[in-house]
Order: structure tokens, then C-alpha cells, then sequence
């Protein structure tokens, strides 16, 4: 008598979980390649938003540094700074850095907001500390609305 085969005991929720476990491991892999791929807006426009707050930091030093250096004091060091707070902004986002916005979504907020209090903490430290540092040397250069000093 030929032997009879016998017939394996199949458990269909293992081989289920089993297949639904590979198959997740394959969508996660086909995700990450995605992901790799392109960038999402969300992530274009927080790259966005560190390059300006970046950008914000380093001018309001240099601002406090050199509208201090040329000798601007009161509201000339004062008009100064809102010119290179309000309007460099945009030349740097738009000329220096060349982002591109879409119509839809775009409004100037998202162009001034990064970095504000950043710009004026800068701003104010590095203007104070070297105006106190011109004045205990007796700097000569002091310009007012009113003229020089």
C-alpha cells in the first residue's frame, strides 16, 4: 500500500499575519524612498523660515555693528533699524535666496515673522555694548538729526 500523504495543518492566521507583516515592511520601504524623493511643503518652508531667522540673527548684529561704527545715534541708528528689520527681509528672501512662493499661500508674514525678536535682541546688544565701549574711548564720530556731534 502506497503511503499516504499527509496533509500539512495549515494555520491560516499565522501565514495572514505573516503576509500582512511583509507587506507592511514593503509599503514602509516604498514610504521612505518616497520620502527621500521629495520634500513636502512643510518641510520646504521650515528650510525656509531657519535660513531667514538665521539671516535676521547675523543682520541685526551687523547692523547694531556698523550703524553704531558710522556714527548713528537716536532716531538715525533707530530708522536704521527698522530699514534693515522691515525691508531686508524681503531683499533676501526674494533676490539673495530666491525662494519661490506659491500665489495662494503666500503672504508678507511669513517673510517678516522668523526671526523678529531674534533681530532686535541682536540688535540691541551688540549697538548698546559697543555704543559703551565708543564712549569710554572717547570715539569722535557721533551723528544725530541735528548733525554731528
Amino acid at each position: 500500500m502506497p503511503k499516504k500523504e499527509k496533509l500539512e495543518k495549515i494555520d491560516i492566521k499565522k501565514k495572514r499575519k505573516r503576509l500582512m507583516e511583509l507587506r507592511r515592511k514593503k509599503l514602509d520601504v516604498e514610504k521612505k524612498k518616497e520620502a527621500k524623493g521629495k520634500q513636502k511643503k512643510i518641510d520646504i518652508r521650515l528650510e525656509q523660515e531657519t535660513k531667514l531667522y538665521w539671516t535676521r540673527a547675523i543682520t541685526g548684529v551687523t547692523c547694531g555693528l556698523f550703524g553704531r561704527l558710522i556714527g548713528l545715534v537716536g532716531w538715525l541708528l533707530f530708522f536704521w533699524m527698522l530699514f534693515f528689520w522691515l525691508l531686508f527681509p524681503f531683499f533676501a528672501s526674494f533676490i539673495i535666496f530666491k525662494f519661490e512662493y506659491d500665489r495662494e499661500d503666500w503672504t508678507w508674514k511669513n517673510i517678516l515673522m522668523p526671526g523678529i525678536g531674534m533681530f532686535f535682541f541682536m540688535f540691541m546688544i551688540t549697538s548698546t555694548i559697543l555704543h559703551t565701549l565708543l564712549v569710554m574711548i572717547d570715539y569722535p564720530l557721533t551723528i544725530t538729526i541735528l548733525g554731528p556731534i
